[in-house]
């Protein structure tokens, strides 16, 4: 339900308190016009390996080998907090919250989050491969529901496990709208249009706020945190919840997945080179692909 407070400005409407802990219909005047009460965004973000690093499978033959690997912030992540800090500058928001699970190390991306420009950070500490992609979509959207954000962004997906699901799942518990893979994105006065870009083309969308939507890398380009940014950053806020802040249990995040084996493809290049006339090399081909191959 749309609710208009004043002549051509509308903003979401909660008919009844069904959403809890999304941008209510409260508005305020500000500079000759309506302007959205304590419109704040949030952006998920999630630390992930480096992909430059060097990965090894561990010793259990089901996890990853961690020494040596840096961790930073997910690179689509980037790109929705650019976005996020980009409306807040345009006067359209009054802050940009980072919201993220994992273990404490994780508070190392929350600071550059931070001095990226974000203005205060919430943390859930727990390990996000306990909880797999269904139980870290409830932690996160009760932790999105304990305040009031009137836009949630994030990365199109992580780079290490390529889920690309976890936002789309947040929208649902939370009752939203989720768009993604968004390649631009414009703000408007209770709603917003978004392009997607498609194979072939690209199509638009409007849809109501509150909403959650996942950004392309290609929409903006991230900024460098500077040196008193970086110190800034120290300072501000870090919000740590606990499952008992949240009302969750650990049985309810439970993961059900079981990893039986992790291996790495097989990195040798046999560089055969096929001899004869162009019907000897397609038979030897043929031969290769059906029986040292088995793809055909």
């Amino acid at each position: 339900m749309i609710r208009t407070n004043h002549p051509g400005y509308c903003i979401p409407y909660n008919d009844g308190g069904a959403i809890s802990g999304i941008h209510s219909a409260a508005t305020r005047y500000v500079k000759g016009k309506y302007k959205d009460f304590n419109m704040n965004i949030a952006v998920l973000i999630k630390r992930v390996p480096d992909t430059e690093s060097v990965f090894k499978v561990a010793a259990d033959e089901v996890s990853v080998e961690t020494t040596g690997i840096k961790y930073v912030l997910g690179p689509y992540d980037e790109h929705a907090l650019e976005e996020a800090i980009q409306i807040r500058e345009s006067g359209k928001a009054d802050e940009v919250v980072v919201v993220t699970m994992g273990i404490d190390s994780a508070k190392e991306v929350i600071r550059s989050a931070l001095a990226m420009g974000a203005d205060r950070a919430i943390f859930v500490e727990k390990n996000v491969d306990e909880a797999g992609f269904a139980g870290t979509s409830e932690v996160l959207a009760a932790a999105l529901k304990s305040e009031e954000f009137g836009l949630i962004f994030a990365g199109k997906q992580a780079v290490d496990d390529d889920g690309a699901q976890v936002p789309e799942r947040v929208g649902e518990l939370m009752g939203i709208p989720h768009v993604s893979a968004i390649a631009k994105f414009e703000m408007g006065d209770g709603n917003a249009t978004a392009v997607r870009e498609i194979e072939g083309g690209s199509y638009n969308l409007e849809f109501p706020l509150p909403a959650i939507c996942t950004m392309e890398k290609g929409i903006n380009v991230p900024r460098y945190p500077t040196l008193p940014n970086i110190m800034k950053a120290k300072k501000k806020e870090i919000k740590e919840l606990s499952f008992a802040d949240l009302g969750i249990t650990e049985d309810q995040i439970a993961s059900g997945l079981v990893i039986e084996n992790l291996s790495l493809p097989r990195q040798d290049r046999l560089n055969n080179i096929l001899e004869g006339d162009t019907a000897e090399r397609v038979e030897q081909l043929l031969n290769k692909l059906r029986q040292d191959e088995k793809v055909i």
